[in-house]
């Protein structure tokens, strides 16, 4: 069984229907969710977006919001004044130039304030259900560690992967490694006996 094989057979066992682990009822609620989640938890951004979205659940009514009042809501997420800017304008944006629609590209969505690469891959593959392997730290250690890759960065790590893996499978796996990662592979006190797939890849199976 070639290593990638070995990989998603064990993921496929502890993580059989990963959800998507920020809280969201439309493709924009999800973009606004990702764009809060950058250098904060997942945990904390599903305690901040039911409060901004009882205000403003589209880009329409975001727009009518002030920014002071965004910011204020957006405050524990941190990065709150940048934040609360890039979801004013990017909301402005959806309505004036996509009537209020998420774009239909990851090129359109990585031109939008306050969203990356790894925001528009998300909302490529999740939202769109376009092909994209979203990578974030937990992946790039991930597939370091596992030998997938020994990209310098999250883009040459995200090409490596994709390489591997078959398109059909990116939509589950990316989630499924982010799970495994916080609960098995994490960045310190990393124990390879208690890692799965860890031990299997130093046993070779």
């Amino acid at each position: 069984m070639t290593k990638a094989a070995t990989i998603r057979k064990i993921l496929n066992k502890l993580f059989p229907n990963p959800p998507i682990p920020l809280k969201h009822t439309s493709h924009y609620t999800l973009l606004i969710a990702v764009l809060l989640s950058a250098q904060c938890t997942d945990k904390k951004v599903n305690e901040v977006t039911p409060k901004l979205f009882a205000k403003a659940n589209t880009p329409e009514k975001m727009g009518e919001l002030s920014v002071a009042t965004i910011q204020s809501i957006i405050r524990p997420c941190g990065l709150a004044p940048t934040k609360a800017r890039a979801i004013k304008k990017l909301s402005g944006i959806l309505v004036n130039e996509y009537g209020g629609k998420i774009p239909r590209t990851i090129e359109e969505l990585e031109k939008l304030p306050g969203v990356g690469h790894k925001t528009a891959s998300v909302i490529s593959i999740h939202a769109l259900k376009k092909p994209a392997f979203p990578v974030d730290t937990h992946i790039h250690r991930c597939a370091k560690r596992w030998g997938l890759s020994s990209g310098k960065n999250v883009k040459q790590t995200e090409k490596d992967l994709m390489k591997i893996f078959p398109k059909a499978s990116w939509e589950k796996l990316h989630l499924q490694i982010i799970y495994y990662a916080r609960k098995y592979c994490p960045a310190k006190g990393h124990k390879i006996e208690e890692c799965p797939i860890c031990k299997a890849l130093r046993e070779g199976h």
